[in-house]
């Protein structure tokens, strides 16, 4: 080896410890991005994409789901019982919204869906009617419910996911007076 090829060795060293750092920063952020139990969206991670596709789409559909009663499953059936039902729920949403929008678990048993175009969905009664599915883990049939609260792009005065998330929220909350297992 020579001088010149060991200068070249040496000075390229610090080059590939910056490609390898930048790497596994993107994939660090990646991951923050995304909920490792569900697999779906962070708030974050679909706070950005959402604020996207409300601007893009004049019929974008918000929709904010809570798992009603969700703290009984786990104080009953453990942790890991609340885990299927988690994951569960994070599949039926993201299937509802296919590939016309995107699903997030927004923390706890709060998840939200943005589709652009709510004509290509199975509707809010399927959603629903797939969230009250009940889940099997070990053996024990669980019973899941969920109130739904939604907010269409064209019934706001401007098109702002933060006034969506807020209006999706009472309804939700509205159908949650309503008793459980309902949609607003």
């Amino acid at each position: 080896m020579t001088v010149m090829d060991a200068l070249v060795i040496a000075a390229g060293l610090p080059a590939l410890g910056w490609a390898l750092h930048g790497g596994l920063l993107l994939r660090r952020l990646a991951t923050a991005r995304r909920d490792p139990l569900t697999g779906l969206h962070t708030r974050s991670g679909w706070t950005a994409r959402a604020e996207h596709l409300m601007a893009r789409h004049p019929s974008a559909l918000v929709v904010l789901v809570d798992l009603d009663d969700f703290k009984a499953i786990n104080d009953t059936h453990g942790h890991a019982a609340g885990d299927s039902v988690l994951t569960a729920t994070a599949h039926r949403l993201a299937t509802w919204c296919g590939r016309h929008g995107i699903a997030a678990r927004l923390g706890g048993d709060e998840f939200a869906a943005i589709v652009t175009d709510p004509d290509h969905t199975a509707g809010l009664s399927a959603l629903r009617a797939a969230l009250d599915e009940p889940v099997t883990h070990n053996s024990h049939v669980l019973r899941v419910s969920a109130s739904v609260g939604h907010c269409s792009r064209e019934h706001l005065p401007v098109p702002v996911l933060t006034d969506a998330l807020s209006a999706a929220d009472m309804s939700m909350y509205a159908a949650k007076g309503h008793g459980r297992r309902n949609t607003r």
